[in-house]
């Protein structure tokens, strides 16, 4: 899968694109018609810890899922929203084998 990861405000480790690249490979397990997805990476400038933002829009035939998730690491937040969009492809295959 072309993954287009775009780090705002900081330059990205190779580690970090690496580990999310293996992450998004692992989503076309659930769903094998996966054409791209684009990668948001962004620190908020705040005192809290949990400033890492993860945002991920995955684009697939006649549909695209957005998830945005706020962690203390990158890799937590990754991790987070690759979990979501696990189920939601889960459920987006489900629905289409119960159409055709």
């Amino acid at each position: 899968m072309k993954v287009n990861a775009q780090s705002v405000n900081f330059n990205a480790d190779r580690k970090l694109i690496d580990f999310l690249q293996n992450r998004m490979d692992k989503l076309e397990t659930f769903y094998d018609k996966v054409i791209s997805s684009d990668v948001y990476l962004k620190v908020e400038n705040t005192s809290s810890k949990e400033n890492k933002i993860v945002e991920i829009k995955l684009n697939i035939p006649g549909d695209k899922f957005v998830i945005k998730k706020q962690c203390k690491t990158f890799e937590e937040a990754v991790d987070s929203c690759c979990n979501s969009l696990e189920r939601k492809l889960i459920k987006h295959k489900e629905k289409s084998r119960v159409q055709a």
